[in-house]
């Protein structure tokens, strides 16, 4: 079975403290319960989590939708993107099947990446490693008028801005990463080749898509 592996880079430095890092623990257990009413989304969605402060964890590896639980988060420490990104990459590197003469590996990985912040580490690095990867879709969120979108701006022409890190914003997020998930899911089923689309869905009206 061909698997779409789903990335979650999360931002839990100190700046999420308190209502922000309630509003995505939040979040991701509600994107956890639309996709598990999704039937395309339970045949081929996987989901990992992987969480940046001071250090970078991968707290939840690629797991099926229908046995993912939302991990438990709490902020502390700084900012290290750019760790974050050469983590997903190396992640994505060793967990995604890739095609051969054989067979089909799995779908391109989806890649969310949340921060409320500037990156406290050197980011070239990472940089450099993430674009190397061959990615499906990749969306990054401002979260709050403190995130630098400049650096998210060179990931991915998918940038989008909250104008605050509250419950509202964050939440409509996360609604709209589930639709992101749903739609793609779908696609892969009805596609009998690697022809997906990568058009997202229309964010809602609390989410601002970042000018260039």
């Amino acid at each position: 079975m061909r698997r779409l592996p789903v990335y979650l880079l999360l931002d839990v430095s100190g700046s999420m403290t308190g209502e922000p890092i309630e509003a995505v623990k939040n979040g991701v257990q509600m994107m956890q319960s639309a996709l598990r009413k999704d039937p395309y989304a339970l045949e081929s969605a996987y989901i990992s989590v992987i969480t940046f402060s001071n250090d970078v964890q991968q707290t939840i590896p690629l797991t099926e939708v229908s046995q993912f639980q939302p991990p438990n988060l709490s902020a502390s420490g700084g900012t290290a993107l750019g760790a974050a990104l050469q983590k997903v990459a190396e992640c994505a590197t060793n967990e995604v099947v890739k095609s051969t003469k054989e067979q089909k590996g799995d779908w391109k990985p989806l890649v969310f990446i949340m921060t409320d912040g500037t990156p406290t580490d050197n980011v070239e690095p990472g940089i450099e490693i993430f674009k190397k990867y061959n990615w499906g879709i990749i969306v990054a969120c401002a979260a709050g008028q403190h995130a630098d979108k400049t650096i998210l701006q060179r990931l991915t022409e998918n940038v989008v801005t909250l104008d605050t890190a509250d419950s509202t914003t964050i939440g409509a997020f996360f609604k709209w990463v589930s639709s992101s998930i749903s739609a793609s899911s779908k696609k892969v089923d009805e596609v009998g080749n690697d022809d997906v689309s990568n058009e997202l869905p229309p964010p809602p009206p609390e989410i601002n898509l970042a000018q260039p």
